[in-house]
């Protein structure tokens, strides 16, 4: 079988045998990939450095009947020198690489917009410019609106009536109306449910200017519908830390399951 090319996200490595790794990659043009990289152990391989976790490469891969063979890579970004030197930066992009690899499905099946998407998410942790913790609240937003999940917001999940409505309902789908409200369903404190409309939007000078208690309770009702729908709970996103604290608000708390990651 003939060698390919693509371009592709390190989203994980372990080892393989004394001197061999197996690599995961989240690829432009094919998906999930599962390859080898041989000798990348050894202090003097070619290109073991080129394939840590958190690097934007271009890569050349030998099919095989289980698992491809790395033969060339290139960097053409290299977003780990930014992220690692932070705990609360590092443990965020470990949760937007968790997430890729869970939501990207079976393995070869072509993801090119959440591709895009990691890779934008990482260049955006590794900027520095915004808080680490909103950055991964709208990439798990997006993420889940390219697999289907992404809750409602602006109109009730059960009647679609037009919101806003005040309630949440994570096995509902999101937000519910006085009507469909099951029992259970979280009340937000005003401006939660604003801030995650924002954040699926991209809207950072509204998103920026939310107090903390909000921040947290938004992301522990985006963490919890994603792990809702994963039917199983992320290792990563318990250890996320905040920035920039803020003075907490007095609000009703959402329900223990959405807790999340508001650590």
């Amino acid at each position: 079988m003939q060698l390919y090319r693509d371009e592709a996200v390190v989203v994980r490595q372990h080892k393989l045998g004394e001197a061999d790794r197996i690599i995961t990659l989240l690829t432009r043009q094919h998906g999930l990939v599962r390859a080898v990289a041989k000798g990348v152990r050894r202090t003097k391989s070619r290109f073991g450095a080129r394939l840590e976790p958190f690097a934007y490469v271009d890569v050349q891969l030998h099919p095989g009947r289980n698992l491809d063979t790395v033969t060339q890579v290139h960097t053409m970004e290299a977003f780990a020198s930014d992220i690692v030197d932070d705990y609360g930066r590092y443990t965020t992009a470990c949760a937007v690489l968790e997430t890729a690899e869970r939501l990207a499905g079976e393995e070869r099946a072509p993801a090119p917009r959440l591709h895009a998407l990691t890779a934008g998410a990482l260049r955006a942790i590794a900027a520095k410019q915004r808080p680490h913790e909103l950055i991964l609240d709208a990439f798990l937003l997006r993420a889940m609106g390219f697999s289907g999940w992404e809750p409602a917001l602006d109109e009730c999940a059960r009647c679609a009536t037009p919101g806003p409505h005040r309630a949440f309902h994570v096995a509902a789908g999101g937000a519910v109306c006085v009507h469909c409200r099951p029992p259970g369903a979280a009340t937000p404190a005003p401006g939660v449910l604003d801030l995650l409309i924002a954040l699926r939007r991209g809207e950072w000078d509204h998103i920026e200017n939310t107090s903390d208690g909000v921040r947290r309770q938004a992301s522990g009702l985006v963490a919890a519908h994603l792990q809702w729908h994963l039917e199983r709970q992320l290792r990563t996103l318990p250890l996320i830390e905040r920035s920039q604290p803020r003075p907490a608000v007095s609000a009703t708390a959402p329900e223990p399951a959405a807790a999340g990651h508001a650590g």
